[in-house]
């Protein structure tokens, strides 16, 4: 998969990809997209202090990186399964900038987390521990073990299969009672067919440069 590396307007990186015409993170701010959706209305949001996380696209690690950071923080102890069909390679990790937005040993846990081998749990703090999944989270029959799903995938324009009941379902199934799933989509085909599969929905203020976003409750 072709790619290619830009920044955002709150300077921090994300991909590019032209053959699909789709970015990894919004153009208007990739770390703070980032934070509004995953860290404060999912795991904020939450609250707890024992959170096992599913995502579905660890793409450049921005996700889990500002996850292990909140659970440093605040002394959560997380545990994070990631899926990725297409790894980035050393050089895309080298040309994100993300670690020069942070403290040196900070751009030091993100680039554990890239570094971190696959299919096995890698504790990376006292508080973190990875598990990366080089696989099609499409094709994974999930059973109910975790608090919340973030779910990343590209756009349903682009990837229209992604967004489906029959792989909803497959997040709802992965939910404890009471797990959330947190999207930036509010499309109505998707918001139709997370009710499908039994999930109570709530839209929130989106990030900066879009309106909206979605927490989906079990």
């Amino acid at each position: 998969m072709q790619r290619k590396i830009i920044t955002t307007e709150d300077g921090s990186s994300t991909l590019y990809v032209p053959g699909l015409n789709e970015h990894y993170h919004s153009v208007h701010g990739a770390i703070q997209e980032s934070r509004h959706i995953f860290i404060q209305a999912g795991i904020q949001y939450y609250g707890q202090k024992h959170i096992h996380i599913l995502e579905a696209g660890f793409g450049t690690g921005l996700n889990a990186f500002l996850t292990l950071l909140d659970a440093r923080e605040n002394e959560r102890e997380i545990a994070f399964h990631s899926f990725e069909k297409y790894p980035l390679t050393a050089e895309e990790v080298t040309g994100l900038n993300y670690t020069t937005l942070f403290t040196p040993e900070e751009a030091d846990l993100f680039q554990q987390l890239h570094s971190a081998p696959w299919e096995e749990n890698v504790p990376v703090t006292p508080y973190f521990t990875i598990h990366k999944h080089e696989a099609d989270f499409s094709e994974v029959n999930f059973t109910e073990q975790f608090d919340i799903v973030f779910f990343d995938a590209f756009a349903p324009d682009v990837q229209p299969r992604l967004w489906g009941a029959d792989i909803l379902s497959g997040f709802y199934n992965a939910l404890k009672p009471g797990g959330i799933l947190v999207t930036y989509c509010v499309k109505g085909i998707v918001k139709q067919a997370l009710r499908e599969v039994g999930f109570s929905l709530k839209r929130l203020p989106g990030p900066p440069g879009k309106r909206e976003m979605l927490r989906a409750t079990k």
